[in-house]
């Protein structure tokens, strides 16, 4: 069972897609090129994301 999930700060998002291409389970998409969706479905809560991100706005948020 995952612990954590991944999040972010939309409205600072620059869509620059380093996390699509970071994360290992393809779990994040550029939506109409704004900003990063986190697929909650998909995502494991790694925190690959969050240690790539230059503009340090993903983030693990635990979960129930």
């Amino acid at each position: 069972m995952k612990k954590y999930i991944a999040e972010n700060d939309r409205g600072r998002c620059v869509a620059c897609g380093v996390c699509v291409k970071t994360c290992p389970r393809n779990a994040i998409s550029i939506f109409r090129g704004c900003y990063a969706v986190v697929n909650n479905e998909v995502c494991v809560g790694c925190g690959l994301c969050e240690k790539t991100c230059p503009a340090g706005i993903m983030y693990k948020v635990k979960i129930a």
